[in-house]
Parts: C-alpha cells; structure tokens; sequence
C-alpha cells in the first residue's frame, strides 16, 4: 500500500510539473505579451502620472466606508496599473489556452488526467499574476509612496486572477480569437474606466460595485492612502475567478469525453 501511494503521488506531480512546465514555455513564446509588460504597462502607468492632473480628486471608498480626496495623477496610477496588469494577463492566459486548445484535447483524449491540465494552467497563471502585479507596483512606487506597497501588489494580483480566469474562460468556450481578444479588452476598459473619478465623474455610483475588479480597485486605493486591510474586498476578485474556471473546466471536460459509442460484447 505505501509503495503504490508513493508511485501515486510521484505521478501526480510529474503530470502537474510537466504540463506547468509546458503552460510555462508557451508563455515564454508570447512574444507580445512580454513586449506588453516590458513597455506597455509601464509606459501607461507614467503618461497617467505626467498627463493627469494632481489636482485633488474625490473617491468613495467603500472599504473604509469614507470618501477620500487625492491627488488625481496617483488615483490615475492606480485605475491605470490596474487596467494594465487585467488586460496582459487576461490575454496572456487567453492566448495560450485558445492555441493550446486542440494540443490539450489530444492530450485528455490520449488519457493525460484533465485535472493537471487545469491545474498547470492556472499554477501558470499564479506566477504571471504574481510577476506582472510585482513589476507594475513598482513602477507606480517610481512616482510617488503609496502607505501599503505590498497590498497594492495583492490587490492588483486578485485583478490579474480575476482576468486569468476569464481569459482561461474565454479560450475553452470560444471559436474565434478576436472575439475573445476584444471581449477582455472592451470589458478590462469598461470595468477600470467606470470606477476611476478621473475618467468619470459619477464614479460612486452603486452599480460599480458589480464590476469583476471592484474589490481590487477599493483595496488598491486602500493600500494607498489608508493603513487599513480591506480582507472582504480581496476576496471579490477570487470569487469572480473561481466562477470563470468552474465554466472553463464544464467546458474543457464536454469538449473532451469520449463519444465513441459503447461497445456491448
């Protein structure tokens, strides 16, 4: 029994670790999505700095149940980072699982375990949310302070998680790759613009707070100008992806199954 629990558990992780390290390298070939986060992201962060006025600017923030004046270039840094780091990931995992798509079928439908499948796409997705979140917070830090660094980085992550998943979502349910390409960045623009005081001014609106990165955003702006730990608010963009994967795995699993009909001796 130890022996066979063992041989279980080294194949486990040999079906994870390889299909990550596969998940990995294709990651490594997207050639556009590295030139977005090397270039893009900080270049859109520094114009919302230089262009955007640092006149003060109000914002409801709903974590610490106040509304708060800043200064717009350093709110403009934020909705702009976050806008950043949900459309490169969200295409990044929509990429790689719309290309990889029929290399995956093959896979599930030559017996390769579906789980790990999933399960390598989304450790894939951890550490690219993780990496683009580190690198834009640091770029925001270039220009000013905010109070909490490190919950900035995690608010943008929960964003970029969010996005992953939709983009996981996206590339198992949907044939064209434009569509899905348009999809996350039409709803990424829709969703930042709508909660950012600077693009509009009727941004305390309630129906914000349906928006897949409105917990993001709120605790972004907490770790900026508040010493507070918004927990309810990081866990939103977490249910907004575990829902995206739930409807990416139902997909992956009906494309997969076997229709060959049964045969009876």
């Amino acid at each position: 029994m130890r022996a066979g629990s063992g041989s279980t558990s080294t194949s486990t992780w040999t079906y994870f670790s390889t299909a990550t390290r596969y998940a990995l390298l294709e990651h490594s070939r997207n050639r556009l999505a590295l030139v977005l986060v090397l270039f893009y992201l900080p270049l859109w962060i520094s114009l919302g700095h230089v262009v955007i006025t640092s006149a003060e600017a109000r914002f409801l923030l709903r974590a610490t149940n106040e509304t708060i004046t800043a200064p717009g270039n350093n709110i403009s840094n934020i909705s702009g980072a976050l806008n950043a780091v949900t459309l490169i990931v969200g295409f990044m995992m929509f990429s790689v699982t719309f290309t990889a798509g029929r290399f995956d079928h093959r896979l599930a439908m030559a017996g390769y375990p579906r789980a790990h499948l999933i399960a390598a796409k989304l450790a894939a997705l951890l550490i690219a949310s993780v990496l683009t979140s580190a690198y834009a917070t640091a770029v925001v830090c270039c220009y000013w302070h905010p109070r909490q660094p490190w919950l900035l980085g995690l608010a943008l992550a929960t964003g970029a998680l969010t996005y992953g998943g939709f983009g996981v979502m996206l590339g198992a349910t949907l044939r064209g790759e434009l569509a899905g390409m348009l999809l996350i960045i039409m709803t990424s623009i829709i969703d930042t613009g709508l909660q950012s005081p600077i693009a509009n001014p009727i941004a305390d609106n309630d129906i914000v707070r349906y928006l897949p990165s409105y917990g993001a955003m709120q605790a972004a702006v907490t770790a900026g100008f508040r010493d507070s730990f918004p927990v309810f608010y990081l866990l939103l963009g977490p249910l907004w992806f575990l829902g995206a994967v739930v409807v990416a795995g139902i997909a992956f699993h009906r494309q997969t199954r076997d229709r060959r009909p049964a045969l009876f001796g």
